[in-house]
C-alpha cells in the first residue's frame, strides 16, 4: 500500500494494490484501479469507519500453496480479514453496508480459469448476502477499468471509468498481477519416502 497526503481534499490517501485491505476510522481516503478485480467497500455510517479491499479470486486456493499464500487476493479471505479490521476500529457488524465495484472483463482468461470475472461478481453478492450486510451502491462488470476513491468518514465514492487497454502502464500491471496468480506451480516432489 501506497500512502500520501491529497492537498485537495486535505486527507491522508492510501492507494491499494490487488491482495490488500485497509480500514480507517480518521477520515482517510482509499483509493485503487480496478479491471478485472472487485473492490468491497464497507463501512459504518453510525461510527463513521470504513474500510476497503481489492482481490483477484473469489477462493480459489490449491492444497500446495495454503501455506505461502497472500490471502488477502482471494475474495473469501479478503471480505472476513476487511470485516475484522472495521470491527477492531470499532465497527458494529449489524450497522456494516457495502458499495461494490469492479469486475470488469478487461483481460483474457484462459477457458481452465473459468468465469473469473463473473465467479467474482457472483461470489461478492453472495458474501454480502450470507453476511446480511446490505450493498448500497454497485457498479460492476462491463469492459471498462474503473479509478475509486472511497471517503471511510462519509462513505462517499468517486469513481471514474476508463479503457484500460489505453492505459498501458495499468494493464501491464493488470496483466502482470494475473499472470502470477494463474502461474503454474512446480509440484516436483522434493524429497523421497521410502516405505518399510
Amino acid at each position: 500500500m501506497t500512502r500520501f497526503y491529497s492537498k485537495k481534499y486535505n486527507k491522508t490517501v492510501n492507494m491499494l494494490r490487488a491482495g490488500e485491505y485497509y480500514a480507517s476510522k480518521n477520515g482517510e481516503i482509499l483509493h485503487t484501479i480496478l479491471g478485472s478485480c472487485i473492490a468491497a467497500c464497507i463501512y459504518d455510517h453510525e461510527k463513521k469507519i470504513g474500510g476497503m479491499n481489492h482481490y483477484l479470486l473469489p477462493s480459489m486456493i490449491r492444497p500446495d500453496e495454503i501455506m505461502v499464500s497472500e490471502v488477502g487476493r482471494y475474495g473469501m479471505y479478503a471480505m472476513e480479514l476487511l470485516i475484522g479490521e472495521l470491527i477492531k476500529c470499532g465497527a458494529k457488524r449489524k450497522n456494516l453496508a457495502a458499495k461494490i465495484f469492479g469486475g470488469g472483463n478487461v483481460l483474457e482468461f484462459r477457458k481452465a480459469d473459468g468465469d473469473v470475472t463473473g465467479s467474482n461478481i457472483r461470489f461478492v453478492k453472495k458474501f454480502l448476502e450470507l453476511e446480511g450486510i446490505p450493498i448500497q451502491k454497485e457498479d460492476l462488470g462491463g469492459y471498462d477499468g474503473r479509478k475509486i476513491m472511497f471517503f471511510t468518514d462519509t462513505a462517499k465514492v468517486l469513481l471514474k471509468r476508463f479503457n484500460m487497454k489505453k492505459d498501458i502502464e495499468t494493464f501491464n500491471e493488470e496483466k502482470s498481477y494475473k499472470s502470477l496468480i494463474f502461474r503454474k506451480r512446480d509440484i516436483t516432489p522434493t524429497s523421497s519416502v521410502v516405505l518399510f
